[in-house]
């Protein structure tokens, strides 16, 4: 196994998951790291059952993975829901490795214009009765949410893996390069807009984006062309 592929990354699945199970297979990889959106209409770990005990499953999650109740619960609640990067730095396979999951979503924060809710408890607070009693809505548990977002700020990591794109995509956020950047981190995967491409960003960040069911290496090399 060449190091650069110890570690991959699948760009969003959208239900496919057939091309990561076969970079599996052939890569033998310490580890997978997967971008979101998978449009779950079964447990994410029966979708992978084929390759959970040959490597490392770490997950972030997109904003379709919730858009409905089953798809939110067949990836929030399945046997790999302990594996989401979000908010969080892992070590994987000898590299730091930190997730931001979801979206922005104007309703909430969508830089660079100023945040609607300081948080999640600021928004419920100001919500009638029955939105209260019910809890977060999906379309709201999607949202990147501005305390959580500088508080990843704190961490350090040697790898940011997203949804959103950084500054390096026309539809990107600076806010995400500036994080990386916070991080110290100098690589930055990252799904959402079904593209493959290799950018480099203020501090030297190098950016990889990788396609709808695309898998790429550590390098940003894609192994495989849907």
């Amino acid at each position: 196994m060449s190091q650069h592929d110890r570690i991959l990354f699948a760009g969003d699945p959208h239900g496919n998951f057939h091309p990561l199970i076969a970079a599996v297979h052939k890569y033998k990889p310490e580890a997978v790291v997967l971008l979101g959106d998978y449009d779950l209409d079964m447990p994410l770990h029966h979708c992978l059952q084929e390759i959970v005990d040959l490597t490392e499953i770490w997950w972030i999650a997109g904003n379709h993975d919730f858009e409905t109740p089953d798809k939110f619960n067949n990836l929030f609640h399945s046997a790999l829901a302990d594996n989401s990067l979000h908010l969080k730095v892992v070590e994987i396979a000898g590299l730091k490795i930190a997730g931001l999951g979801g979206i922005f979503l104007g309703r909430v924060w969508y830089p660079p214009q100023p945040q609607k809710w300081q948080n999640k408890q600021h928004y419920l607070h100001h919500q009638p009765t029955h939105i209260k009693n019910s809890g977060l809505p999906l379309k709201y548990q999607s949202a990147i949410w501005p305390d959580e977002f500088e508080a990843l700020k704190k961490l350090k990591a040697d790898i940011l893996v997203s949804h959103e794109a950084p500054s390096s995509h026309r539809h990107g956020f600076s806010v995400i390069s500036d994080l990386a950047a916070a991080m110290g981190a100098k690589h930055i995967f990252h799904g959402h807009l079904h593209e493959n491409y290799i950018r480099t960003i203020k501090n030297n960040i190098h950016v990889f984006g990788v396609a709808n069911m695309a898998i790429a290496n550590l390098h940003g090399k894609t192994l495989n062309h849907p």
